[in-house]
């Protein structure tokens, strides 16, 4: 086995944060304990881009345990964990993952992991998939299929579809009611703010915040925003997520009139240059500019050195001081906030979200003789199993259905 780290003397470290996530994990560790006895992915080379976590690395140790061969390399240069990195590196695991890296290097780490031939891929935001079908296509008939975590990469993959390109199935984990109500609106909403506060160490009562997007993960950071008692405004294009927003309280309005209110903005779209030049100048002095969107293009980064000057002040904090002395700052680089300026999801909620991930591979392996080179759901069953077994780890009972009842919702003669 190989590994490019920065520091192996980190592993211990890594370690405990590993065992601590696991702590939390409890519901991914029963997926585990069943794929020690059953192996449904013995001897399945896993090659994945992910966030390289403590959390990440209970899914690659559950994957593991169920016989698979994995090779993983982090989706983001500012969202590896070093300490876990080494940690799995001294496992045995092939591992290619430092904070920091360039882009050269992240293409360098996913061509590392390309290079095991991978059996199934597991993606957040599609780059290892996109590489694959871009520059190693004699890889594709080889491969089962894929899993996509996120809703950028969901949304690449059916532009994929749109344009005749996906060569081999994917699942869309991300469209799992487990992982998109639970991780994008509860896990996005905390660990944005959690960045946006490690990063600046502001007060967030009485800022005006600007949320750009309202899917799950806007909903999530305007809820948590709100709840620290921020006055929360919603920027969004599509109509119905607009209503939704006015609906739960919070002002609607265009980009180009919440620029000149706003004190903190979070971009939160899976779109391009939400926030540009333009925007920017008619910002308050001292506005504070983050995205938790996968890629660093939310914000027009290379518009707003352009026509400021840079400095570091604080880690994860740039100062951009335009001509007129008006002074913006940018955390994370512009990257994903929670992950370059913090910790990501607390480790419970993406127990949830690596339980879809561990079952899709189980689902592509057994099903492998099915699929096409399609978009697919996870069944509804998966789904409940999912939520069973976090109500089991967090020991909560629900109600169930009476033999009367049961028949009453599968029969149409019984009326007013």
């Amino acid at each position: 086995m190989t590994h490019t780290i920065t520091d192996m003397s980190l592993a211990e470290q890594g370690k405990k944060q590993i065992e601590w996530a696991e702590s939390q994990m409890s519901g991914l560790l029963k997926i585990r304990d069943r794929f020690k006895k059953e192996q449904p992915l013995k001897d399945i080379r896993i090659g994945m881009a992910l966030h390289v976590t403590k959390e990440t690395a209970v899914l690659v140790r559950t994957l593991i345990a169920g016989g698979a061969q994995v090779a993983i390399t982090g989706c983001n240069p500012l969202s590896t964990q070093d300490d876990v990195a080494a940690a799995l590196a001294q496992d045995g695991v092939e591992v290619h993952a430092k904070r920091g890296v360039s882009t050269e290097e992240y293409y360098q780490f996913i061509h590392k992991i390309i290079e095991t031939k991978p059996q199934i891929t597991i993606d957040d935001g599609c780059d290892l998939v996109s590489e694959i079908h871009l520059n190693f296509p004699d890889l594709i008939p080889s491969i089962i299929g894929g899993a996509e975590e996120t809703t950028t990469g969901i949304i690449r993959l059916h532009a994929m579809v749109k344009d005749n390109a996906l060569k081999y199935p994917m699942v869309a984990v991300n469209d799992s009611k487990t992982k998109h109500l639970m991780d994008n609106f509860i896990g996005t909403g905390q660990s944005s703010i959690d960045g946006i506060l490690r990063a600046s160490s502001i007060l967030i009562a009485g800022k005006t915040f600007v949320v750009s997007g309202y899917g799950q993960c806007g909903k999530g950071a305007a809820a948590r925003a709100e709840g620290l008692l921020a006055n929360v405004i919603v920027t969004e294009v599509d109509a119905f997520r607009a209503l939704q927003a006015h609906y739960d309280g919070f002002r609607v309005m265009p980009m180009e009139q919440a620029a000149k209110l706003g004190d903190v903005f979070l971009t939160v779209t899976g779109d391009k240059h939400i926030i540009r030049p333009e925007h920017m100048k008619a910002m308050k002095d001292g506005a504070i500019l983050a995205n938790a969107g996968h890629f660093n293009l939310e914000i027009d980064i290379k518009g707003l050195e352009k026509m400021s000057k840079k400095r570091n002040i604080r880690p994860n904090m740039d100062e951009y001081t335009l001509e007129n002395g008006k002074k913006i700052f940018l955390l994370g680089e512009g990257r994903l906030v929670n992950l370059a300026c913090a910790e990501g999801h607390p480790s419970e909620v993406m127990s949830m979200s690596f339980m879809n991930q561990s079952l899709a591979c189980e689902y592509l392996v057994k099903n492998k003789d099915k699929l096409k080179a399609q978009v697919y759901k996870l069944p509804d069953d998966v789904d409940n199993t999912v939520a069973e077994l976090q109500l089991s780890a967090m020991n909560v009972k629900k109600d169930t259905l009476t033999e009367e009842q049961t028949k009453y919702l599968s029969s149409w003669q019984e009326g007013t």
